[in-house]
């Protein structure tokens, strides 16, 4: 196995689909509610398979990474406008945030880098595939598998079927650039047509926190159900009444095939 096959593996215990926690918010959201306190929100998360934060957050984990048995580390290494909800951005500039090396040297197993294409500008997308063909070139060098974040720029998730084609081509876009996995949105129905479209493992966001735990889970059985190899849920594991017990019930549907509502 080469390293990049075998720090991808962390993800997928004994094959079965995976669990991932984003608790990266703060880079565009600062404190808000479930991460005020990153320590604590950390510790609550030892069931996930894998964390996804900022890699200079990894010093303020605690525990969360100690020990046999801890979830995977994966680092953000861009930073993007439009991920900057509260301040209503939306142009997507993107820019590199820390290379695959220093994010290595910080502990993360793996990386991950988002990709935001039909921005309105040709010259903007241009600059963003350059900056994700970069950390492309850098995690294959050091054996770090990268997960490519597929986003979309300005109101696109407004047209569910325009949406869904610009998910299924930049997914294709990214993993041909380099992507050992997308992280991207379900786009419904149609969502297997993503899946089929590239040869890499695809994980299904949880995006907004729902009204629901129950939602949540539908969202995660459906994806699934698709041929996601999983998932990365952020402010519905962070938010809920009980993270523990809700990323408990959340592994229970992607991992077991459990119904969401007997979950």
């Amino acid at each position: 196995m080469s390293g990049k096959a075998i720090r991808l593996s962390r993800l997928f215990l004994d094959g079965a689909n995976t669990v991932i926690v984003a608790m990266d918010h703060g880079q565009t959201f600062g404190p808000m509610p479930g991460l005020v306190d990153f320590t604590a929100a950390a510790q609550a998360l030892k069931e996930a398979d894998a964390v996804l934060l900022a890699p200079q957050m990894i010093r303020f984990a605690g525990t969360l990474f100690a020990g046999k048995g801890s979830p995977a580390i994966i680092a953000r290494l861009n930073w993007n406008t439009i991920h900057c909800e509260p301040w209503h951005y939306r142009e997507a500039y993107i820019v590199q945030a820390m290379s695959v090396e220093a994010a290595v040297a910080a502990g993360a197993e793996l990386v991950l880098a988002s990709l935001v294409l039909k921005t309105g500008s040709e010259e903007r997308d241009a600059r963003n595939v350059q900056v994700f063909a970069g950390i492309a070139e850098e995690s294959y060098r050091l054996g770090v598998p990268l997960i490519g974040e597929v986003f979309p720029a300005g109101d696109l998730r407004a047209n569910s079927d325009e949406f869904h084609d610009y998910i299924k081509k930049t997914c294709r876009i990214a993993c041909e650039l380099g992507a050992d996995a997308i992280k991207t949105f379900y786009t419904g129905e149609r969502f297997f047509e993503v899946v089929e479209g590239v040869p890499i493992p695809v994980f299904a966001l949880g995006a907004e926190k729902l009204a629901s735990e129950l939602d949540a889970l539908v969202l995660a059985h459906q994806a699934v159900q698709a041929g996601a190899r999983g998932v990365v849920f952020g402010r519905n594991v962070l938010q809920a009444e009980n993270p523990t017990q809700f990323l408990r019930r959340l592994k229970n549907v992607v991992q077991r095939h459990m119904a969401p509502e007997v979950a």
